[in-house]
């Protein structure tokens, strides 16, 4: 009977020191999507302070990711930056400072396209997160959520997005919304049903550019 209380009383502490080591469980991933079509570009610099912000808020072992929404965006040639923050301050510092550094540039030459693929980078978001094995996986969209595919593109089938959130940022409206607000209600009421029957964990819209902390904050 005591050898047996040993033996569980050893596998509980095994058990326990193994959940302290799975560090990565707890660390963030965050995918942002950059719509660069058409007039949106000009959004760009907005796009910026959310990177900003990303950048000082997540820590050591957290990864963030910045990718353009293009005319065909599944591809990692659209990816603009990437990184792991190390578990050393100044390694890390040297990490965010390099990412800034990429994202000032593209920023500076970015152009916009014809066509805007915000499925393909979604899929291409998800594949990223799920490979860094991060307990909590965020994909930020800063577009206006107006998906245009040539007809050459194929997008109209499921896909995955189980365990992320999706937040849509600065979804601005378009002249047609003006017109009528129907329009816009009923987009972001589309992508909210896409991406939760993907079995996203959440969908949410952020407009006020001074409130990111809700990024990172329960709905």
């Amino acid at each position: 009977m005591i050898k047996r209380l040993f033996l569980a009383a050893l596998l509980l502490v095994g058990m326990a020191v193994a959940g302290c080591g799975d560090s990565r469980s707890h660390s963030n991933a965050v995918y942002m999507l950059v719509d660069t079509s058409g007039t949106y570009a000009q959004e760009a610099g907005k796009a910026q302070l959310i990177i900003n912000y990303l950048l000082g808020t997540l820590t050591a072992g957290d990864s963030l990711m910045v990718a353009r929404v293009t005319s065909r965006s599944f591809s990692e040639k659209d990816i603009i930056a990437k990184a792991t923050f190390d578990s050393r301050p100044s390694q890390a510092n040297a990490q965010k400072r390099a990412f800034k550094d990429q994202i000032d540039a593209y920023v500076k030459t970015v152009r916009g396209t014809a066509y805007t693929d915000i499925t393909g980078g979604l899929i291409q978001g998800a594949q990223f997160l799920n490979e860094t094995g991060a307990g909590t996986k965020t994909i930020i969209i800063f577009s206006d959520m107006q998906e245009e595919l040539d007809k050459a593109t194929v997008r109209n089938f499921p896909i995955s997005l189980k365990n992320i959130r999706i937040i849509a940022v600065n979804v601005v409206k378009l002249k047609t919304d003006n017109i009528d607000p129907r329009r816009y209600l009923g987009r972001l009421d589309a992508w909210q049903k896409r991406v939760e029957g993907a079995g996203a964990s959440e969908w949410r819209v952020i407009n006020d550019l001074e409130r990111l902390d809700a990024i990172f904050s329960k709905s």
